[in-house]
């Protein structure tokens, strides 16, 4: 868990200060109306768009967006076709990195993503190179005020989830994706605050980092997928020690 929960908490510390709300939206957009093209219009059908709907709620997307982004997925209004694309490689460190994106144009996104890797000291590797290294799973990200880990324990393993793990400034839900919506809609009815919720990759063992240079080309390297028009999600699996990281931050 370490790599994702570092680089999470590194990426909503940036979304606080550069307010990035929008390209959130725009990635939100893409997934719900890929989801809605591939599986229906009806999230009660399509777990897929379920889960991106949810993930659209936690951000505070207008419900009229949604809806939107659903017509266009389901050929009711025009929008752009993407497809989906993983792409794996390699960062300094040896430190894995998956990239998930949707595209309208695979040549430009696959230049950029391979211009990205070499910039930073890492490399594009073949597919499947590192993608075994993460599991999918269900990710709530929950705000600890005012909420135990006890009391948080309780309800969501009772809901079906598999583990909570505390962090520095929230906790971890993990759940499998097929218990993500039920332990979800359970945990929004017992009102508590989510962060972010979403199916995402999980590693199963992290690199550690312990390098200054190294951390920040790694750290650069994500950023800038990050910023990247045509990534939806970026994973890794390195870890930071604690104090290198508040050096860094």
């Amino acid at each position: 868990m370490s790599g994702h929960s570092k680089w999470s908490t590194i990426k909503h510390k940036k979304g606080a200060t550069d307010a990035k709300r929008g390209r959130i939206f725009t990635r939100l957009i893409k997934e719900i109306t890929v989801a809605a093209r591939m599986g229906g219009g009806d999230p009660d059908g399509n777990p897929r768009l379920r889960a991106a709907v949810t993930s659209a709620k936690t951000e505070n997307m207008p419900k009229d967006n949604i809806l939107r982004a659903i017509k266009k997925g389901t050929g009711e209004i025009e929008g752009a076709v993407y497809d989906e694309i993983l792409y794996e490689g390699y960062g300094p460190g040896g430190v894995a990195v998956l990239v998930e994106c949707m595209t309208d144009n695979r040549n430009r996104t696959v230049a950029d993503v391979r211009h990205f890797f070499a910039k930073n000291n890492g490399n594009l590797g073949a597919a499947g190179c590192v993608a075994w290294m993460f599991d999918k799973k269900g990710l709530l990200q929950v705000e600890k005020k005012g909420l135990s880990e006890e009391a948080l324990m309780d309800m969501a393993l009772e809901a079906g989830a598999e583990d909570v793990v505390e962090e520095d400034e929230e906790f971890q839900v993990i759940t499998s994706p097929e218990a993500f919506d039920e332990v979800y809609n359970v945990l929004e009815s017992k009102k508590v605050q989510f962060i972010e919720a979403a199916i995402t990759r999980i590693p199963q063992n992290s690199v550690e980092v312990t390098d200054e240079k190294t951390a920040i080309s790694l750290l650069k390297l994500l950023e800038s997928l990050e910023d990247h028009d045509d990534v939806q999600k970026v994973h890794s699996n390195f870890d930071i020690d604690s104090d290198l990281m508040e050096k860094l931050s």
